[in-house]
């Protein structure tokens, strides 16, 4: 069988997840336009590209668990596997401080663009295990109102298996095709979801091996199906955990409870001090280098379509709350924040044990928006929370990973290219959106390899990516697929003008 030759007639029994039947009509092979093998290569192979992602799914590579080791190297060892298949030459497997990284790359001219494709295999713990509908492992293709063409329920459905994967999935079509039109690279880590420890390292000692003119990511999302849109801001992290001691032991409430500092209640009361009434972060200097947009910033930033009532029935809550005087977009993108990501201390267990605990413990993370440092900012944090720790009382601020906001522009060469690839599958220009998430290594691409980045996403805020049920559409993956080659194709043409 001939790639581009045939259409396929595929139905899913969406209920069950189970895959029906196939059926292929030989199409008559016209002259045809650049892309359009490709593109009928990837409809005649959409079972194949869907039952090897969920093979992808099925290993569980937490990378947070050292028990999960050897699924991390699996996975890895896996994502080679593919590459292989695809056409990528020099595949490897490479070591790090960590988890290992994988490289491929398909070299057909030197004097041609090079494209540097990354993404991430490894994924989040599945905990709560008991809240998802099926195994976080086993995935399974449902339907959901949003999602009327099915979803794919899995642990790194959307985040990063599903998306990482339309790029090898996109290269196998052009490769199969014979319409790969520049040379490829691609970087697969297994330590995003850790903070990607080692990346720095590897990027230092692989500079020849990763030149490119562009990195391509897929690791974020878009505003709605119907509406494309291309992230071009990504915010900023700074991620501490805080603890809180007071006497040397466990006390007795009852004879101690009133005569000494409850590290519980103290640590509550500090993190609430942390926002004012009109929820303003209160750290001295937290605000000092945060660029007010203009009026008409953010006006432009309004016409991208938002349904407050929408997102609170999603959300299954009555009111949006944030900080003051912004709305909600532009607090979930354009503004810094500061939550707690975990608190605990003391007695958890069953029944009742009068304690006052010695130590009470807290998770932070602080979003950051462009000229907010994440080092300068958790000094900040610091200096500020053992300010307000009262007599009686220790505080030790443990820093964790944290990463530089960026914003990418959109007059260039490489966002027009994905601009109108977007267009040409989708049938309207997508719309430049910043985000609220956090994508570390963005930055890191830009400091040690001097490159730009292209964020083409195409999952949805309703994913569920790092919570139960988290899941992909059929639609997003297989849309996501027949975009990326059109990428190619017209940043090359832009760079040749």
């Amino acid at each position: 069988m001939k790639p581009g030759i045939y259409k396929d007639k595929r139905s899913f029994n969406f209920r069950e997840g189970k895959k029906l039947s196939l059926t292929l009509k030989p199409k008559h092979q016209n002259t045809k336009t650049i892309m359009e093998a490709s593109q009928q290569y990837i409809q005649a192979n959409k079972d194949r590209f869907l039952d090897e992602l969920f093979e992808l799914l099925r290993i569980p590579s937490i990378s947070a668990d050292p028990a999960y080791k050897g699924e991390v190297q699996k996975t890895a060892d896996l994502v080679a596997e593919h590459l292989r298949k695809a056409g990528a030459d020099a595949v490897e497997v490479l070591p790090t401080g960590g988890h290992p990284m994988v490289y491929g790359e398909k070299m057909i001219d030197p004097a041609l663009p090079t494209v540097l494709v990354y993404g991430h295999y490894d994924v989040q713990p599945a905990d709560p295990i008991e809240l998802w509908t099926n195994p976080a492992f086993e995935p399974i293709v449902r339907k959901t109102d949003l999602h009327p063409d099915g979803a794919i329920f899995a642990r790194g459905a959307c985040d990063d298996k599903g998306q990482m994967y339309m790029h090898v999935k996109a290269f196998e079509a052009m490769m199969k095709s014979g319409e790969l039109p520049c040379n490829v690279k691609f970087m697969i880590e297994g330590e995003e979801e850790v903070g990607s420890e080692n990346l720095g390292d590897f990027l230092e000692a692989n500079k020849e091996k990763l030149a490119a003119d562009i990195i391509l990511v897929s690791d974020t999302g878009m505003l709605a199906n119907d509406v494309p849109s291309i992230t071009t801001g990504l915010r900023g992290l700074s991620y501490v955990e805080v603890e809180l001691t007071g006497p040397n032991r466990d006390l007795h409430s009852g004879l101690y409870g009133g005569c000494v500092a409850n590290p519980i209640n103290i640590l509550t009361k500090m993190i609430a001090s942390l926002h004012d009434d009109q929820q303003h972060i209160t750290i001295p200097g937290f605000y000092d280098k945060v660029e007010e947009l203009s009026a008409a910033e953010r006006a432009e930033m309004a016409k991208a379509p938002f349904s407050e009532k929408s997102y609170c029935e999603a959300l299954d809550i009555d009111a949006v709350y944030g900080e003051e005087g912004y709305s909600t977009m532009e607090r979930g993108s354009i503004r810094p924040t500061l939550d707690v990501n975990g608190i605990w201390g003391g007695y958890i267990g069953e029944g009742a044990k009068t304690v006052i605990a010695s130590k009470a413990y807290a998770k932070i993370s602080m979003r950051l928006v462009p000229h907010q440092m994440p080092d300068e900012i958790t000094e900040l944090f610091q200096k500020h929370f053992e300010q307000i720790a009262p007599k009686g009382t220790r505080v030790k601020v443990t820093p964790h990973h944290g990463g530089e906001p960026v914003v990418t522009p959109i007059d260039s060469l490489a966002y027009q290219a994905a601009s109108d690839a977007y267009e040409k599958t989708f049938g309207k220009k997508p719309i430049p959106v910043r985000s609220g998430g956090s994508i570390p290594i963005v930055a890191l691409f830009e400091k040690v390899l001097g490159l730009k980045t292209i964020l083409m996403g195409f999952g949805l805020d309703s994913d569920a990516i790092h919570s139960p049920n988290e899941h992909f559409g059929l639609f997003n993956y297989y849309k996501g697929i027949e975009t990326i080659p059109y990428f190619y194709k017209y940043f090359v043409e832009k760079t040749k003008k």
